[in-house]
């Protein structure tokens, strides 16, 4: 149910009804939760995915260590000391079908699980599949409600990664990953449908537990998407607690930004009554800016401002 404190839901067959929520959730929350993503996002298709990341992260260390960053922090990350409840796969881009065949081919284990493998390549495929068209229907619904006309995304990456935590007895109440705002546009996150610990921060600077609601999926707004609707969207800080001694998984999937020209907001949203916030940058340069400062919460930001 949605209260005032809990994070606004948004019913993707009831647009254009809903356009106007959708445009202010983006600019008061940053985040919301999506339902009726079914003709997209078949639910059959989200459990079926579960049980692969459940068998990719039960491969042995040795394979789990194949798959390698296209980008930094797009493969393999194992428990560190700064994060150590927190193991992740990854790929860079999962509207490449190249890219998805190589993340496959990475974690193939041994012959003997072949008929395995084959499930899972399969299932991955589709579901980057589907996932890359919701993104493409989210996107297309939020230009509509700037009234925005003829704006391409389809050729910016969508990086994805598969999270685990493990959570232990001793480790309630701390950190399983720190405050942090996604560097991207946009993130669908399809949470642990049991296991809580996902916490948003609100622009008042509290924090409103994500609940597990089975069958929806999450979306939280960016860095990129800061930028490009030039201030409107709130970059959503976030982090995860261990709130309980389970184990806790999720499947993150981040549309990014343009691959190689410069982000910058579209000519609609410039004008006297709003010049333009920041300066443009690629995507590239702006992760690179992040991991050089470790300015992970959205202020890195700041850094690019126009008015510097």
């Amino acid at each position: 149910m949605e209260t005032e404190n809990s994070v606004p839901v948004i019913d993707l067959q009831d647009f254009p009804r809903q356009s106007s929520k959708f445009i202010k959730v983006c600019e008061e929350w940053g985040c919301f939760r999506i339902l009726n993503h079914d003709n997209i996002l078949p639910v059959s298709l989200m459990a079926e995915m579960r049980e692969v990341v459940r068998t990719l992260f039960d491969l042995p260390t040795e394979i789990k260590k194949c798959n390698k960053d296209v980008i930094a922090g797009s493969g393999y990350m194992s428990p560190s000391e700064k994060n150590p409840l927190y193991e992740a796969l990854g790929l860079y881009d999962m509207s490449s079908p190249e890219d998805v065949d190589a993340f496959c081919t990475q974690l193939d284990a041994s012959p003997q699980q072949r008929e395995i493998r084959t499930v899972n390549r399969e299932t991955i495929k589709k579901y980057a599949a589907a996932i890359h068209g919701l993104m493409m229907d989210i996107m297309r619904k939020m230009g509509e409600g700037l009234g925005l006309e003829n704006v391409s995304y389809e050729d910016w990456p969508c990086q994805f990664r598969i999270n685990k935590y493990h959570f232990t007895p001793e480790a309630v109440g701390s950190s399983g990953v720190q405050i942090h705002t996604d560097s991207g546009f946009l993130t669908i996150l399809q949470d642990d449908e049991n296991v809580g610990g996902l916490e948003v921060m609100k622009k008042s600077g509290e924090f409103v537990a994500v609940d597990p609601w089975p069958n929806t999926l999450l979306v939280n707004l960016g860095d990129i998407g800061t930028v490009w609707s030039n201030g409107r969207f709130y970059n959503v800080k976030h982090r995860v607690i261990c709130k309980e001694a389970k184990i806790r998984w999720s499947i993150a999937s981040f549309l990014l930004g343009p691959r190689e020209i410069a982000v910058e907001p579209p000519p609609e949203l410039v004008d006297a009554e709003h010049p333009r916030v920041y300066v443009p940058f690629t995507f590239q340069d702006y992760r690179k800016l992040r991991l050089s400062t470790k300015l992970q919460a959205g202020e890195a930001l700041d850094l690019m401002r126009t008015n510097l």
